[in-house]
């Protein structure tokens, strides 16, 4: 069948519905004229008369009335569909890929994104917590998280931490049998518990600055390791000095249990960003969970 016949099937079921030209075509936005050729042309090209007209009513034909309690039907389920495709595209759904440190993903992704997950149950979101510094399209990553700084300019960035420091901390135990650095060239007579990034498997260096001078600095040490929680551990038992960021560090500094050196060399650094390519297309889900994860300043 030829589109126009659908067309004038819509037609027809809104005439013999509504029993009224005038009110057919106000809610097809045509004119009763207009209407009224469309169904004689369909009349015309199926052999039978459909609509039965006077002067001040229409009804539908024994025919009409066949196809309307037939087709009609059909139609409504058509729209019924369509409908339910125009709902779900507008309703979040799908998966999200996103790539972060082990320290962002636990304190910042994960606590914001468990506030709203529970009412999207249709959203699905995949962390990779390895931390590396890679390319996330071709990666097949919608999101990566990273400090400020190093988020590359054609990316849109959107902050989802406050301002974050790190500093470099050791146990009393430890303390107690070394020096304190009083500069961040002292390290080298420490020994530091390493990060290893996955990035070209390199070891983190230690950035510090003060009065406009940056440094970094790299360390040697007993222990490595691809986890900031496991050097936070191995730094509280004195294993030696780790440069950690101060919300992990916090709770054990308060405790006595862990003592702040260099802190004048720790500035606060801009904080996480979630970024991701500016020519991605955004869906329902995804600035569902962009809006989750944006920092809101209290």
């Amino acid at each position: 069948m030829a589109r126009e016949n659908f067309n004038d099937l819509q037609a027809f079921l809104a005439v013999a519905r509504s029993r009224s030209f005038t009110r057919a075509a106000a809610r097809l936005g045509v004119s009763p004229s207009a209407l009224s050729h469309a169904m004689r042309g369909l009349e015309e090209r199926l052999g039978i008369r459909l609509l039965t007209r006077t002067t001040r009513s229409v009804s539908p034909t024994e025919a009409g009335e066949r196809l309307l309690r037939t087709v009609g039907p059909r139609f409504e389920e058509v729209e019924a569909e369509i409908a339910a495709l125009n709902e779900l595209r507008r309703k979040p759904a799908g998966t999200i890929r996103i790539t972060a440190g082990d320290h962002s993903a636990t304190t910042i992704l994960w606590p914001k994104l468990a506030k709203v997950l529970s009412g999207y149950p249709d959203v699905k979101v995949e962390i990779n917590a390895e931390g590396g510094l890679i390319d996330i399209a071709a990666q097949g990553y919608d999101a990566g998280v990273r400090l400020g700084e190093q988020v590359a300019r054609d990316m849109i960035s959107v902050r989802i931490s406050p301002d974050i420091r790190f500093a470099v901390v050791g146990a009393k135990s430890y303390l107690a049998k070394h020096r304190p650095p009083e500069t961040p060239q002292d390290l080298v007579a420490h020994s530091c518990i390493n990060l290893r990034l996955p990035t070209y498997g390199g070891l983190w260096a230690w950035d510090f600055e003060r009065n406009g001078r940056e440094l970094k600095v790299r360390v040697d040490g007993q222990l490595t390791f691809n986890s900031i929680f496991q050097v936070r551990d191995a730094v509280i038992e004195g294993y030696g000095l780790a440069y950690i960021p101060e919300d992990l560090a916090r709770p054990y500094l308060s405790k006595g249990q862990l003592v702040w050196v260099l802190e004048e060399w720790s500035p606060p650094w801009t904080g996480y960003h979630l970024y991701y390519p500016s020519r991605r297309q955004s869906s329902p889900a995804f600035a569902l969970i962009v809006d989750a994860l944006r920092h809101r300043e209290r």
